[in-house]
């Protein structure tokens, strides 16, 4: 196939602001979707079932992030080559790397699936500590999540394939499709058929299903795209380890997240028994929120990812740091507003998900402190993400994995120490300044060392890294 910038990709051609605008809102609607899906989901849950199926569902948090951390391991590392291989013109080796990412896919759903019938039972006991009807209910859960989880994996390679091959806005009529489907199921399954979580796991598991078919079918009648005919000319295996090295950074970050959980979980467990699952439960509807308002912001970071990488193989590098400089302030604005808005919110959000005074409350004291430098939590992402499409992944793993595996759960442990369960909300915001000085640090040696580059000056020095 042919080699060289194509003339027709419109990431190498559009003004900037325009082809930002038309990349990030699309996405920031899929993202968003996702995770009001989320949180219409616990209300639901909440509402109608009560405080342990949330409890149940929040003790299955880490576990969800680690199947989210599988998917972005696979379609992440595949965007970052994809992207530049479509920039260059060069459409074989873009076959080859979608080909080699659906045998991944597959490879890694079959290795969790094994995993979770040998040892799932055991870890929600003894990890998570889950026991009686909450133990039950959150194995449900998980198990109908785990086996659908081929479903999601190939779902997150054929979204992102797409998205790196402009069609940032059919995704975005998807995912609103696919969305108001889900909620549909939902609440046919837990409201009405009184499935409880297993309704909500197996909504999600057929609104998967429903996306996976529409992209697959996208794909069929679009001659624009890559052809699923590659499936068959392409091998599903080898050369793997460059897909999962690009992929790592992200996907260890939630993998991070699911750890920082899974330690909060352990605390709240050990040191505040008499409350701890009302706690658990405000902890969940946490989680939902904060995800619900990370996912925007991932929106821009990936949309960044896409331009930035498509430029970055056809050689316009003054292109690829006008659109960092562009997405560090949106993202800034966007975490700022989320920071603002949460603070004044208060008690109110709490019931947004269940009846009990005590668990709202619990709700607003744990989103305070954790929120304190959210507003910089975007521009390290979007840092992060720009590194991944440029080939740096160490660069993106210092930005992404110091705080979950390290910082976070060594602070909420010494804060644990020192004044009480209580306090652990507060070693977020700590977590979060260390972070941002580890940013700051690392785009000061970035830009000072090397030739520089028209714009930002990132992209000729991380090339020559």
């Amino acid at each position: 196939m042919s080699s060289g910038p194509a003339a027709d990709n419109r990431f190498l051609t559009v003004p900037m602001g325009r082809l930002f605008l038309t990349n990030t809102l699309p996405m920031t609607l899929v993202m968003s979707m996702s995770g009001l899906l989320n949180v219409v989901d616990a209300s639901f849950l909440g509402h109608f079932v009560g405080a342990g199926a949330l409890a149940a569902v929040s003790l299955g948090f880490p576990v969800v992030m680690v199947t989210i951390a599988l998917t972005t391991l696979v379609s992440g590392g595949m965007s970052s080559l994809l992207a530049r291989h479509l920039g260059a013109g060069d459409k074989d080796a873009a076959a080859n790397i979608f080909a080699r990412a659906h045998g991944l896919s597959l490879f890694i759903s079959l290795g969790l699936i094994v995993f979770f019938l040998i040892a799932g039972r055991w870890g929600l006991a003894h990890l998570l500590g889950a026991q009686g009807d909450i133990a039950v209910m959150a194995h449900v859960y998980l198990s109908i999540l785990i086996f659908g989880m081929p479903v999601q994996v190939l779902l997150g390679v054929h979204a992102d394939a797409l998205r790196n091959e402009g069609r940032a806005g059919f995704m975005a009529l998807l995912s609103v499709g696919v969305t108001l489907a889900n909620v549909t199921l939902d609440y046919v399954l837990i409201v009405m058929f009184d499935f409880g979580v297993a309704g909500s796991a197996w909504g999600t598991v057929l609104a998967q299903g429903l996306g996976l078919i529409l992209l697959i079918g996208m794909r069929l009648r679009d001659r624009s795209l890559l052809p699923l005919s590659v499936l068959t000319r392409h091998r599903w295996h080898g050369d793997w380890k460059t897909v999962l090295s690009l992929g790592a950074p992200l996907s260890l970050s939630f993998i991070g997240l699911a750890l920082v959980s899974a330690t909060v979980i352990a605390v709240l467990n050990l040191t505040a028994a008499a409350g701890s699952a009302d706690t658990v439960a405000a902890y969940g509807i946490v989680t939902r929120i904060m995800g619900f308002v990370f996912l925007p912001q991932m929106a821009i970071a990936l949309a960044t990812q896409s331009i930035v990488g498509n430029n970055v193989g056809a050689g316009h590098y003054a292109r690829s740091d006008a659109a960092l400089r562009l997405a560090l302030g949106v993202a800034f604005a966007y975490c700022l507003v989320v920071e603002l808005a949460l603070l004044a919110a208060g008690t109110r959000i709490g019931f947004g998900f269940v009846a009990d005074r005590a668990v709202a409350a619990q709700v607003a004291d744990i989103l305070r402190p954790m929120i304190l430098f959210y507003l910089f939590a975007g521009p390290v992402l979007v840092l992060a993400l720009y590194f991944q499409a440029v080939g740096q992944p160490g660069r993106t793993a210092v930005l992404t994995l110091v705080k979950p595996f390290l910082l976070s759960p060594a602070l909420i442990l010494v804060w644990t120490t020192l004044s009480g369960p209580a306090s652990i909300w507060f070693a977020f915001p700590v977590a979060d300044a260390i972070v941002l000085v580890f940013a700051a640090t690392l785009v000061a040696r970035t830009v000072t060392k090397g030739p520089r580059s028209p714009g930002f000056g990132l992209t000729m020095t991380t090339r020559q890294a």
